[in-house]
């Protein structure tokens, strides 16, 4: 049982998504999880208490004190002893209620005091989840620690179809599963990464820069602090916000400026993942004002940058060391290459080729993973969330057998 004796409280709120909530209690209980449920009054119009305490072997509770003897079921020792507070489904009005700190019933006011993580599950009808107002929400519990798990498209109680369907119990309860099994794997490492372009400057108005946004590396952040690592996020310009808050970030402008901000941080960083598209080339002598336009050709003067990856390399000690290769041709020879050029642990490689999912400016990525064992491992298009996902695993499994 991968459960076994973790103690899980569980939240219910006013969501037809309720109805599925005691599947939800017996499979998190199959797995030896000892499961106490919370509702609101809005959620026991879709399903009962005596339902729920039936499937749990535990009272459910809903209000704060019982009228009947007065005795008091206390919202800070359920949210302090608990392993896991999961909120499902969670409504649009409870999500906003979260996210402003609001405590008027005995969910909420537990949620407020609980010191162990918090997942939430969001259903409701796909505009309402798709509103401006709900998405900022979610991004304000994300920023605070608490872990998404997604709605799925589907056919919604509305009759409309879209994203706003519970995700299924059995998928929770994995979901669960995995995070017990590896939000405490990078605890302790002090993880640097690298993320988005740089820019070169020409001259105060213009620069040389590439296409890459920055959203590969920012996966990778949120994955290794949400496994328990501390983060230092070098971000280029235009990199996504994070949403951890065990992710320190550091905004870097040029090739120069990313360059003495990693070697800063090198020798107390245990792991490294070179996720940037650092420019390999910069301008000699950058224009002190705008260049004007004379109607005659303009001949730049590019010089190669300090190369990180091979400087890391050299000097590397007991950092476990993630280089990134993005080619348009023999990738699989290039990658090798810049594997064993580099001294690094692992090199990953994408394609630059959008029209397939995979490169700069997209959501998704296809890669393949060498290691310095000489193993390759390939890997199908994927969000880019779900590639980060492969790349932390891969690594876990290196750093485990070193």
């Amino acid at each position: 049982m991968r459960l076994q004796d973790k103690k899980i409280i569980l939240g219910i709120t006013g969501s037809i998504a309720a109805y599925k909530t005691p599947h939800l209690v017996r499979y998190l209980v199959k797995e030896g999880a000892h499961v106490e449920v919370i509702m609101t009054d809005a959620a026991r119009d879709f399903v009962t208490p005596l339902t729920l305490s039936t499937v749990s072997d535990h009272p459910v509770h809903w209000k704060p004190f019982n009228s009947d003897d007065g005795s008091w079921d206390s919202h800070v020792d359920m949210g302090t002893s608990a392993d896991l507070l999961l909120i499902a489904p969670v409504s649009a009005n409870t999500l906003a209620k979260m996210a402003a700190g609001q405590a008027d019933n005995l969910l909420l006011t537990t949620y407020l005091a609980a010191t162990c993580p918090v997942m939430f599950a969001p259903a409701m009808d796909l505009d309402m989840y798709k509103h401006p107002f709900t998405q900022r929400n979610i991004e304000t519990l994300q920023k605070q620690g608490n872990h998404l798990i997604s709605p799925q498209e589907g056919e919604l109680a509305s009759g409309l179809t879209g994203c706003g369907r519970m995700e299924e119990p059995e998928h929770i309860v994995e979901k669960v599963v995995d995070f017990f099994l590896t939000s405490k794997r990078f605890l302790g490492k002090r993880v640097l990464v690298t993320a988005g372009p740089t820019y070169e400057n020409i001259d105060p108005v213009r620069f040389l820069g590439n296409y890459s946004s920055g959203k590969m590396g920012v996966a990778l952040a949120e994955q290794f602090a949400a496994e328990g690592a501390q983060v230092l996020l070098v971000a280029g310009p235009g990199t996504p916000e994070t949403t951890h808050p065990s992710i320190e970030r550091s905004p870097v402008t040029t090739a120069a400026s990313m360059y003495d901000e990693v070697l800063a941080h090198y020798s107390n960083s245990d792991i490294v993942v070179m996720a940037a598209a650092v420019a390999d080339f910069t301008i000699e002598k950058a224009a002190p004002e705008k260049i004007k336009k004379s109607g005659e050709g303009m001949t730049l003067r590019l010089v190669p940058t300090k190369d990180i990856l091979k400087t890391l390399g050299e000097s590397k000690e007991h950092q476990f060391l993630v280089g990134f290769a993005l080619e348009t041709e023999n990738a699989e020879k290039h990658a090798r290459a810049k594997l064993k050029n580099k001294n690094a642990d692992l090199i990953v490689l994408n394609e630059a080729d959008a029209t397939k999912g995979s490169g700069c400016g997209v959501d998704t990525n296809k890669i393949k993973i060498f290691d310095a064992g000489g193993s390759q491992q390939n890997y199908a298009v994927k969000p880019k969330q779900q590639v980060a996902r492969d790349i932390v695993n891969y690594i876990a499994e290196q750093v485990t057998i070193r």
